[in-house]
């Protein structure tokens, strides 16, 4: 299904929570909404889903007003950070349920209903631990049990909160590259929340990020990261390092640069008259990058760089050494 929002706002009291939201989404798209705490994503999630009820605005669904839809109407799946899974349950039944309380005259067969149930098992790759509990799994099972729960009721629209926030980092890494290719195998229209930038920019087609209920960008990943429109995009998405006053090109002393880590170009000696003139203060591997505490001679601002080892064996800077530091792809930014 494709989604249009146009205008969407939403108060809590004097509060503004969602505010002139307008988004498009394509059918088969994997869209993260990506946002501090507090910046209105789950709360969007919601009111997608059917959960809340906007002061304004209109949700279109394949061309048709859902805003007043109920959540059964919309065909929604949602999977929640902590599973909700049923613990008196097995992970059979809990993938069974949606399918099992449907009216009637909408039930499947029970023989369609244990078919569909054992496909949704392998396809999360869990048919071997059809009959045990939730409090038999770890963590990451589960969150596959609560997906294929979720996606038992043949969803149009699947919705995830925060799937992987409970888990550690390694399952976290794991799940990203599972959904991504669970994605690319089902197609469904899927809208996930998540406050982790390297989570969005990994598994999403689209990112949509979101700051005080607002949306400040719209874009590909690629997009997002290497062209941010303003100052808290750049500096919340990835490490940066920040300067204040004159640039070139901009003549206000209230301008501020930004240049991530990975663009400061460090050598032995100056490329160009404004490579600036630093005093490398520490230096840590981290996996393959080595990053570099160092510190403007002059006006004393900590710079942070990364290289990779093979760059910085080459190099062989070492604590304690003045150095230059190349900021030619700084990005400035007028302060209102």
């Amino acid at each position: 299904m494709s989604m249009k929002i146009t205008d969407l706002s939403m108060s809590y009291g004097k509060a503004k929570i969602i505010q002139d939201i307008n988004l498009e989404i394509a059918e088969g798209e994997l869209v993260a909404l990506l946002g501090p705490s507090g910046s209105g994503k789950t709360t969007l999630l919601r009111l997608i889903a059917g959960l809340e009820t906007p002061d304004s605005g209109n949700i279109m669904i394949d061309g048709l007003d859902a805003t007043k839809w109920s959540v059964g109407k919309r065909k929604v799946g949602f999977v929640f950070q902590h599973y909700a899974l049923f613990k008196h349950m097995t992970i059979f039944d809990n993938i069974a349920f949606g399918l099992r309380v449907r009216p009637k005259k909408l039930r499947p067969p029970k023989e369609a209903i244990e078919q569909k149930v054992m496909e949704l098992l392998q396809l999360v790759q869990l048919d071997e631990l059809a009959s045990r509990y939730p409090a038999q799994l770890s963590g990451g099972q589960r969150q596959r049990v609560a997906l294929a729960r979720a996606l038992a009721v043949e969803p149009k629209i699947l919705l995830l909160d925060e799937p992987f926030g409970a888990l550690d980092a390694k399952v976290r890494q794991e799940l990203r590259k599972w959904l991504r290719r669970l994605h690319e195998h089902l197609h469904v229209t899927s809208i996930f929340v998540t406050h982790d930038q390297e989570e969005a920019l990994e598994v999403a087609d689209k990112v949509v990020v979101m700051n005080h209920g607002r949306i400040e960008q719209i874009g590909s990943p690629i997009e997002v990261y290497n062209h941010p429109v303003n100052q808290f995009v750049f500096s919340f998405l990835g490490r940066v390092n920040l300067f204040r006053g004159r640039f070139q090109h901009a003549d206000s002393a209230s301008s501020v640069g930004y240049i991530r880590p990975h663009d400061v170009m460090l050598s032995h000696e100056p490329r160009n008259e404004s490579d600036m003139k630093v005093i490398i203060k520490h230096i840590t591997q981290v996996g393959p990058l080595v990053r570099l505490e160092a510190e403007d001679a002059e006006a004393k601002n900590a710079i942070e760089v990364e290289m990779s080892i093979q760059q910085f064996k080459e190099l062989n800077f070492s604590v304690g050494e003045t150095v230059f530091a190349n900021l030619e792809h700084i990005k400035v930014f007028q302060n209102a």
